[in-house]
């Protein structure tokens, strides 16, 4: 019998972590005669968030829930990263706890998979109940990754996908990145890949937990680690503002030496040009120091994540404080 385990990142599901699981159960358990499912809860710990409690006891009713809890927050994509690490199954579904990413889906992602798809990536179809606002910038965010990275990153992809167990070792065994952006690295691995659509469901309880400012990070960074053309862009603007600059300069030196009779105006102009030109200075130290800090975090070599608690189905394997293996 194949085996499919299912990891599910959890971040301040208090209320919604049980009716999500009983949904989880559900879509699979038509499917127990074929195959086995392992429910695989990754907990990213927010004090009072009781998450955990309630993912340990569910895992004491059962035999097929593991709950892993990172020693601290580390973030949703570490928590994917802890998720596949834990698998061993035929082939691991990854999908959020919020009741956002519809577990009845689960069946079609399987079919898709053993009709020889090696990645069954879910594409999330905005209609009315998301805001105006984020349907704009989330069409702009994949019209610019994909033309700064040359990646063919479909509009709408959702962190709802399915990986063969050839995929899911390829991510847990050759990519020891600590800023992973699994949107773009799913295409960017080349295996066969389907899609299947889906239009998200209405959180169940309380509101997202990406901010303004965690969303402008997660894309700059999905950005920053595919494509070097922002330093390409700064070294064109930096020859362009080179060659203006010079331009000027010798205008203003030739006017000075042959025409002394006229008068050279625009000290507020010049002022201005010259607080351009200190702005865009900023600008490009802030993109090279974002690359530089994605080196940092990548020569520093400390684990991905730390797991402080497991429960549940294995966890006697490996019990107590579970550092990642880094290669």
């Amino acid at each position: 019998m194949l085996s499919i385990d299912v990891v599910c990142p959890v971040f301040r599901e208090e209320a919604a972590i049980e009716t999500f699981h009983k949904a989880l159960v559900e879509a699979t358990q038509p499917l127990y005669g074929e195959y086995k499912f392992r429910y695989i809860y990754v907990v990213d710990p927010s004090p009072p968030d009781r998450s955990a409690e309630i993912l340990q006891g569910i895992a004491e009713k059962t035999d097929n829930v593991t709950v892993l809890v990172m020693s601290r927050r580390f973030g949703h994509q570490a928590a994917l990263i802890a998720g596949i690490d834990e698998t061993r199954g035929d082939a691991v579904i990854m999908l959020d706890s919020d009741m956002q990413h519809p577990p009845s889906l689960i069946p079609k992602l399987i079919e898709e998979w053993r009709g020889g798809s090696e990645i069954v990536q879910t594409l999330r179809h905005d209609d009315q109940k998301i805001s105006f606002g984020k349907r704009v910038t989330s069409r702009m965010f994949y019209g610019v990754f994909e033309r700064m990275t040359g990646i063919d990153l479909n509009a709408g992809s959702a962190d709802f996908r399915l990986l063969s167990r050839k995929v899911a070792d390829v991510f847990r065994t050759q990519f020891r990145e600590h800023n992973p952006f699994f949107r773009g690295l799913v295409t960017w691995v080349g295996y066969r890949i389907s899609y299947v659509e889906f239009v998200p469901e209405k959180r169940f309880a309380g509101r997202s937990n990406y901010s303004l400012a965690a969303l402008i990070l997660f894309a700059t960074n999905g950005i920053f680690s595919f494509s070097k053309l922002p330093l390409r862009v700064c070294i064109w603007l930096g020859l362009i503002f080179a060659t203006f600059s010079a331009l000027s300069g010798a205008y203003y030196l030739t006017v000075y030496l042959f025409f002394e009779d006229i008068v050279v105006p625009g000290w507020a102009s010049l002022f201005a040009l010259g607080a351009f030109g200190l702005s865009m200075n900023l600008f490009f130290l802030g993109v090279l120091g974002e690359y530089v800090g994605l080196i940092f975090d990548e020569v520093k070599n400390r684990p991905r994540y730390l797991v402080g608690d497991k429960f549940g189905a294995n966890a006697d394997a490996d019990a107590g404080a579970r550092k990642e293996t880094v290669s």
